[in-house]
């Protein structure tokens, strides 16, 4: 065929439409906009968003914590299901909720979704969920990018990620260094999966036979419903808890990929050990019918799912009755998991130390999980 017989190359008979990403960023703009204070300039679909530090004045030693993260598997969930509203919940707290860990405020955040094909009302519904949970955190969402990616992505698949960026006092900073002997180790109750193990979660769906449209009467609804429940946001409370708690809220951390044991190490100091009661609270059910219906070892569902417990903070004694009532207020039900006392050295089975490259304290489980 010769080159006048050839039907011309056009971006758009590559598979990349440009006025639906377009008409994505109108359906979405208000969204965005709602999150925006008056820090924020430039408004939505610039090249780079803008944010005013003039506040940072009143630190006397600014510190930024910056995060990033995704949704991970889970968006096979909302793309099966069609619902893609709550996704942008479980965004905001994997990225947002690292920031808050070290005791920091977050200032903004922006994301990035690559897609197959651009439907702008399905990125629109994304951004919305996104903008929503940055607004109950009191992030600003001052940019994002939609990329179209045909041939690497199927016209129906797409990915979320973001980034944030937080500012706290260097005084103020939560971890390790605040750790000491004799704390008290609470526990935050978890939505639900939050967005880790999905890529277990989904196996064990896949191999037990499972519809997402199954009604499950344990969990009171359909399969799908309750793996799409969206991540809880311990911002606020968090942060909260941070100021008022002053002295005695000492660490924080969010339960995510590795679970409990792992995250939890993350913030405790070399030459500290924290004990965990898992009998201390029983574990929702939708763990329960991942763990049965897989066959799942206790070891490996410990290792992958929060298992009830989303966030983790450690108080001196003096000052859990109140963390407990504050975060009650806040509709954020709380326990006593354990204590922090000195390492002895434990090994063996349910002592975990040295994860995800840090060098800190130790934690050791102890007992059998209740279950409903």
């Amino acid at each position: 065929m010769s080159a006048s017989e050839r039907q011309p190359v056009t971006y758009a008979s590559a598979g990349v439409d440009t006025e639906a990403g377009d008409r994505a960023v109108e359906l979405m703009k208000d969204a965005v906009r709602a999150t925006h204070g008056p820090q924020v300039l430039g408004g939505v679909g610039g090249f780079a968003g803008l944010y005013d530090l003039a506040a940072v004045s009143r630190y006397r030693r600014p510190l930024l914590a910056t995060s990033t993260d995704g949704v991970g598997t889970k968006v096979a969930i909302a793309q099966a299901m069609d619902v893609h509203d709550t996704i942008g919940f479980d965004l905001v707290g994997m990225v947002v909720d690292d920031i808050v860990v070290v005791g920091a405020e977050p200032l903004f955040m922006t994301d990035y979704i690559a897609t197959g094909s651009v439907v702008p009302e399905r990125v629109a519904a994304i951004v919305r969920g996104i903008a929503e949970a940055c607004a109950e955190t009191g992030t600003a969402l001052v940019g994002g990018e939609t990329a179209e990616h045909p041939g690497l992505l199927a016209p129906d698949e797409y990915d979320v990620a973001g980034a944030a960026t937080g500012i706290v006092e260097a005084e103020d900073v939560l971890g390790p260094e605040r750790v000491q002997a004799g704390d008290v180790v609470l526990a935050m109750a978890s939505s639900g999966l939050h967005s880790n193990g999905y890529s277990l979660v989904r196996r064990v769906v896949q191999v037990a036979g499972w519809s997402l449209d199954r009604e499950v009467p344990e969990l009171g609804r359909r399969l799908g419903e309750e793996l799409l429940e969206p991540t809880r946001l311990y911002t606020r409370p968090c942060l909260a808890l941070a100021r008022d708690a002053g002295r005695h809220l000492h660490a924080l951390s969010h339960v995510t990929g590795g679970g409990l044991a792992a995250n939890l190490a993350r913030v405790l100091p070399p030459g500290l050990l924290a004990e965990v009661d898992r009998s201390s609270w029983t574990v929702p059910a939708v763990f329960e019918m991942v763990r049965r219906l897989g066959d799942v070892p206790w070891t490996d569902l410990e290792a992958t799912l929060n298992l009830g417990v989303g966030m983790v903070a450690v108080v001196s004694p003096e000052g859990v009755d109140g963390a407990v009532a504050q975060l009650a207020e806040a509709g954020v039900p709380s326990w006593v998991l354990g204590r922090v006392r000195a390492d002895e050295g434990e090994t063996g089975e349910g002592v975990i130390r040295g994860t995800k490259g840090v060098h800190g304290g130790a934690v050791q489980m102890l007992g059998g999980y209740r279950t409903a």
